[in-house]
């Protein structure tokens, strides 16, 4: 059982750190027996928000974690306590995967750990963070990065984001899928979708892409172009490209892409289909071809990840 440490100390947003209590704190009765184990990490007590917790241990535990997560850091103006980010060093040296939700990457950047590496906090304190710490390269524009062993995240609901992307990679989409469900969010939102539309999007019955997305991902087996998708949104090409960038942060075919690993992920995890025949519901054409890709975006083959995620069948 993976064991998930919330670093906590006062000056903490309680909304960033209750997102990640009730997501790793609570399992979805599918899989009950095999989630995390989580613990509150911080000194005697502390005050987050308007709330006081007592800590179910100290700071000196986090090293003993497997992952370790900052919320959100309430003032950026304040620095963090040194025993906050000393002990967050120490995770990190000890072997920890490290994650930061909204401006808890002031946290981290102040502990060294962003040093060389893309992260991200909440738009409206990435020139901050920038300025503050210039060996960090800041991505204003996405949801989340994953750096492996070190995670940042926008504020607020793409705390969420971060931490479901953290339950997908450790169980596996069908049970992040589970998870999601429960909280009633959607199962994915890529870390590189932007952190907020440039331009307001209408009620789904109204807006060209509310019709379509759907539509889309019933046909993933058909080999959609850009052109069938703007045929069907009744759009132009170029028109349906700039309403995808403004609504996903991405472009029509590399949004088709990505639901096509999702579908093949899912798959995977939850069927004994032959990779030929996954090849052919995801529309990649040949086993070939979905190797290629699925390496590609996951940094495993398909054998490899459906052995390594097959429990999410039964989960699911």
């Amino acid at each position: 059982m993976s064991t998930v440490a919330l670093a906590v100390t006062d000056g903490m947003l309680h909304l960033e750190l209750s997102m990640a209590y009730e997501l790793f704190g609570a399992a979805p009765p599918q899989v009950a027996d095999d989630w995390y184990e989580v613990a509150l990490c911080g000194p005697a007590a502390v005050r987050v928000g308007r709330f006081q917790l007592e800590p179910d241990c100290g700071l000196d535990r986090l090293p003993f974690a497997d992952t370790v997560i900052v919320p959100a850091w309430a003032d950026v103006d304040v620095p963090p306590p040194d025993e906050l980010i000393a002990a967050v060093r120490a995770a990190h040296a000890a072997g920890a995967r490290v994650a930061s939700l909204c401006t808890g990457a002031f946290v981290l950047a102040a502990a060294g750990l962003l040093d060389g590496l893309r992260a991200t906090t909440h738009w409206a304190h990435t020139a901050e963070l920038a300025a503050r710490y210039p060996r960090v390269e800041v991505d204003a524009d996405v949801l989340y990065v994953d750096n492996g062993s070190v995670l940042t995240s926008a504020g607020k609901a793409a705390a969420l984001d971060l931490c479901l992307h953290l339950v997908r990679l450790d169980r596996g989409s069908a049970v992040a899928n589970i998870a999601a469900r429960r909280l009633v969010v959607p199962p994915l939102r890529a870390g590189g979708q932007a952190q907020f539309v440039t331009a307001p999007v209408p009620e789904q019955g109204d807006h060209p892409l509310g019709a379509l997305l759907p539509w889309v991902l019933e046909r993933l087996d058909e080999p959609l172009t850009v052109e069938d998708l703007a045929r069907r949104a009744g759009l132009s090409a170029r028109h349906l490209g700039r309403q995808f960038r403004a609504a996903t942060g991405t472009t029509p075919l590399q949004w088709l892409h990505t639901q096509r690993i999702r579908r093949a992920q899912e798959l995977l995890e939850k069927t004994d289909d032959s990779i030929d025949a996954i090849a052919a519901a995801t529309g990649m054409g040949t086993a070939t071809t979905l190797r290629r890709h699925f390496h590609r975006a996951l940094g495993v083959p398909p054998h490899a990840y459906r052995r390594t995620f097959r429990h999410g069948q039964s989960a699911g």
